[in-house]
């Protein structure tokens, strides 16, 4: 009986796991995670500053700080991940996160102090980060399985933010609608649970195809290997990246309102924009995995200024619009760039505090540019001089991820 039966068993251990099979599944499994860190978590609120600014009186500076402290969250969060992976995996901090993300966001909904709001967005950007770099560290490990495809992989995980932009896109305005209908006080609540329940239904999604990575932590002494200075100007190009970027997505529905863009159109805009981050994956793969150095985040910082210019520059529907699908098409592959950098140069063992250090530089650019550019934007000139600003940030970030240089031995 006992030869009977071990054949069956020993026929299950040597099967190759989902990951091994079916890597592009696997891999937009994965990208839930992404979906919920940025799409949701983050994203959604520039459709949501409006409506908050108009029923709570805000300024922009007020309106800016919501994001810069989602970032200081995503900053923390950055910082005590690699600990939290190291403890239990990176599986657990991935599923752990998406499952707090979905709790504040919905707990978003439920007050209108403009303190407690901040809290909540700094609680949700803690548990974004955890999310964000655990999903980034299986996506880089999914790509060892499969080298010939690596950067589309790794696109495929990043471009999952899309995937949530298309969400809040669609579903912000039918939740406005809904408790419009309803005489709700504040409509915008209903938006944030909406938006949280989503973030939960996606944790459930994940979870499963997840566990067939390999999510164990490696040992204490093996996140040592990260030196900042080898990576000093990338790390300085992605911050300037965060400082740049974000100024865009946080502001640029307010914009296309001031410009007189109907909800309709508005939601158009803002789905493509999602569809134009999920194509991404495929757009840059071969220049991902052709480049070893900045030369990547170099060219797609300096696309994404111009795209970021344009709608500073002009009320145009076609002028607006086709930088907006340049806009979705490059910003989440200079996120992938880091992680491809951090792939190309460092072992195996030494990602996890690469990917870390990229996310740390990051979140300190994003507490900067939501305040900063909504507190030019309170001035002369408005949200299109705040978008000029964001676009200057961007085009440094290009020069100086253009300096970094593929270390020696890079794979």
């Amino acid at each position: 009986m006992k030869s009977t039966l071990k054949a069956p068993v020993d026929s299950l251990a040597s099967a190759p796991s989902l990951a091994a099979r079916r890597p592009f599944l696997t891999a937009l499994a994965l990208s839930l995670g992404a979906a919920v860190s940025l799409g949701l978590t983050r994203f959604s609120y520039a459709l949501l500053l409006p409506p908050m600014r108009d029923d709570l009186g805000w300024s922009y500076l007020l309106s800016g700080s919501m994001n810069t402290g989602n970032a200081l969250g995503y900053l923390i969060g950055a910082l005590i991940t690699p600990a939290i992976m190291r403890r239990f995996g990176a599986q657990a901090a991935l599923v752990g996160g998406a499952v707090l993300a979905g709790i504040f966001m919905m707990l978003s909904g439920l007050v209108v102090n403009a303190e407690l709001l901040i809290l909540q967005r700094v609680l949700a950007g803690i548990a974004s980060a955890a999310i964000f770099i655990a999903g980034g560290v299986l996506a880089a490990r999914l790509s060892l399985l499969h080298p010939d495809r690596a950067g589309l992989l790794i696109g495929i995980y990043y471009g999952g933010t899309g995937i949530g932009i298309v969400i809040s896109a669609l579903l912000v305005p039918l939740a406005l609608a809904a408790a419009g209908a309803h005489g709700a006080a504040h409509a915008w609540q209903w938006a944030w649970v909406a938006l949280g329940a989503v973030c939960l239904l996606a944790t459930v999604a994940m979870a499963l195809p997840a566990r067939h990575i390999d999510g164990a932590a490696s040992p204490a002494s093996a996140h040592g290997n990260f030196r900042l200075r080898p990576f000093a100007f990338g790390l300085l190009g992605y911050l300037m990246f965060g400082v740049g970027y974000i100024g865009y997505m946080t502001f640029v529905i307010a914009v296309l309102k001031e410009q007189g863009m109907g909800a309709g159109t508005i939601t158009l805009f803002y789905s493509m924009l999602g569809v134009a981050v999920i194509a991404s994956s495929r757009i840059w793969a071969r220049m991902l995995d052709r480049f070893k150095g900045g030369q990547s985040m170099a060219v797609l910082n300096g696309l994404l200024g111009v795209a970021t210019i344009m709608p500073a520059l002009t009320a145009a529907p076609v002028l607006v619009f086709v930088p907006g699908l340049m806009f979705g098409a490059i910003f989440l592959s200079v996120v992938a760039s880091t992680t491809a950098l951090v792939r190309h140069n460092l072992p195996q063992h030494a990602w996890s505090s690469g990917i870390s250090a990229f996310t740390t530089v990051f979140a300190l650019g994003q507490i900067v540019g939501p305040s900063m550019i909504g507190w030019i934007a309170d001035g002369p000139g408005g949200l299109q001089r705040g978008l000029i600003y964001s676009a200057v940030a961007l085009f440094a970030g290009a020069v100086l991820a253009s300096r970094q240089r593929a270390l020696e031995g890079s794979k």
